[in-house]
């Protein structure tokens, strides 16, 4: 896994406000929830993965966590930015908030996209589960990209389809919902798949 070293793209702030929503506080349940279920590992003081929801069904817009999260953040709203556009050829993201969008906010954006039935996109790092997918019949992207890059963009949409839980190899997965709650205890559901799968090939 390569080293984080920030965002890849440009920021363009439209407001400097926090987005105001009241999923908030659920999106901010479901944070707590990934780390506390070894989702969202920690390093170097940051939460691995990334959590977000459509704004409204018809709409591409969605608020994500913002960049360099970490488990002594608040996630309070400040701690939250809304996403109003993404510029592929120019690799710019428009945004609401106070602080820089997550590193894969533009992924998050092209699933958005293609997927009009989904509500909420999470992305988390568990190896359990990214060691196991090929024996659960999870969908893996071809080969390894760097993240936040526009290679690892394409490589989910060689295999997206209507596929809701997926791996990005050597990487992370993507839990996708019709809800928050949806994507949330689907990934909770495959870590609980992979742990058992994993503890009977270590009985062997």
């Amino acid at each position: 896994m390569e080293g984080y070293v920030g965002v890849k793209f440009r920021t363009k702030f439209l407001q400097r406000e926090p987005p105001e929503d009241e999923r908030i506080a659920e999106l901010a349940k479901w944070c707590k929830l990934f780390h506390l279920h070894g989702l969202t590992p920690v390093v170097n003081g940051r939460s691995m993965g990334n959590l977000s929801f459509r704004i409204a069904k018809g709409s591409n817009e969605f608020i994500i966590t913002a960049a360099g999260l970490g488990p002594k953040d608040s996630l309070n709203p400040e701690c939250f930015v809304r996403v109003v556009d993404c510029d592929m050829d120019s690799r710019t993201v428009h945004v609401h908030g106070v602080r820089e969008p997550s590193s894969e906010s533009i992924l998050h954006y092209r699933i958005y996209f293609l997927r009009q039935d989904a509500q909420a996109v999470f992305h988390g790092h568990n190896t359990t589960i990214t060691e196991h997918a090929k024996e659960l019949g999870i969908v893996e992207t071809k080969e390894w990209k760097p993240y936040g890059s526009l290679e690892l963009v394409k490589s989910v949409e060689e295999v997206l389809d209507g596929n809701n839980f997926l791996v990005m190899k050597r990487h992370g997965f993507i839990s996708i919902g019709a809800s928050m709650e949806e994507a949330g205890k689907l990934a909770l559901e495959k870590k609980k798949d992979a742990e058992r799968l994993s503890g009977r090939l270590g009985n062997k």
